[in-house]
């Protein structure tokens, strides 16, 4: 990413142990894998996620109130960031990335009819995963 934030040690903790998961964690799961780092207290889970969302490097899934570490670089500013679908299989809980700057455009210019200016997009799409369909 362009401009990738310094990372403090709480960050840098966080955001491996999510990389390290290959799944979306609660704030508390993140704070069970980071106790032994040093991290004790879930205010100090939250304030790293927030700056790790703010610096494109997380992403929150509203509907599993849960976080993951982001597989893409699209950490341009808005208008030029594309909407980011996740796609979230019902059945073992899998969670896929996809940048879609195409939707974000489409979706930019629908709304902007309306007068409204779009920031950050997340789309969230659940259903089941190609393994769990068969």
């Amino acid at each position: 990413m362009s401009d990738v934030p310094k990372l403090t040690a709480n960050q840098r903790v966080v955001l491996e142990r999510l990389r390290d998961s290959g799944r979306a964690l609660s704030a508390y799961e993140i704070l069970d894998k980071v106790r032994g780092d040093g991290l004790r207290a879930p205010a100090q889970v939250y304030r790293a996620l927030e700056k790790l969302i703010g610096g494109g490097l997380v992403h929150r899934l509203e509907s599993l109130n849960a976080f993951i570490a982001c597989a893409h670089d699209h950490g341009a500013p808005a208008p030029v960031t594309p909407a980011v679908v996740f796609t979230i299989c019902t059945r073992c809980g899998g969670v896929a990335e996809h940048a879609m700057p195409g939707l974000g455009e489409t979706l930019r210019t629908s709304l902007g009819r309306d007068g409204f200016l779009p920031g950050h997009m997340t789309v969230e799409v659940s259903g089941r995963c190609a393994d769990c369909r068969e």
